[in-house]
């Protein structure tokens, strides 16, 4: 299995404009949250327990992450918790508020992510590697402690991936 940084360090290689994160930052939250809201309406019980496949799919992510990442993997399990929270809340509305807030905010992200390929002129990580569909997530809250100063190892090591894949791909 791939470490935490090299999937992020795969994933970074199609986000290297500025612009294109930013619009990571705003159109991923929408599209996770847009697909919980979806998958939150069908629901079954197993052991007197609700289950949706929302919930399933959280509970995989985090599987996911907390292998990649004990403390990262915690963090981003409370996040998907609080999708899933927003997305029950949704998903117990008339079933029209339930359908446009899902679409809605998915449509709405994936405009952003498109608008941010479009300045980076790369096509989307996952395009290449459906894995990058969850790295995602991943991606913008390690962006953000990026941003706050913390694991600066992660970012100089990511870096200096994609300066020499970049670097390698002119020589072609």
């Amino acid at each position: 299995m791939k470490t935490i940084v090299e999937h992020l360090s795969q994933y970074a290689f199609y986000h290297q404009d500025r612009r294109n994160v930013a619009t990571h930052f705003v159109g991923i939250p929408l599209i996770v949250v847009g697909i919980a809201v979806l998958l939150s309406r069908p629901h079954f019980t197993l052991l007197e327990i609700v289950f949706t496949p929302a919930l399933i799919v959280a509970l995989a992510s985090s599987v996911f992450y907390i292998r990649l990442d004990k403390l990262i993997g915690v963090v981003m399990t409370m996040l998907l918790a609080l999708a899933i929270w927003f997305a029950e809340l949704v998903a117990a509305q008339s079933t029209s508020i339930w359908f446009i807030t899902g679409v809605g905010l998915f449509v709405v992200g994936w405009v952003f992510q498109f608008v941010g390929h479009y300045f980076e002129g790369k096509k989307p990580a996952f395009l290449d590697d459906v894995i990058g569909l969850i790295i995602g997530p991943l991606f913008v809250f390690v962006e953000l402690l990026f941003l706050l100063g913390l694991k600066r190892d992660w970012k100089t090591t990511i870096e200096q991936y994609c300066l020499g894949k970049n670097n390698a791909m002119n020589k072609k």
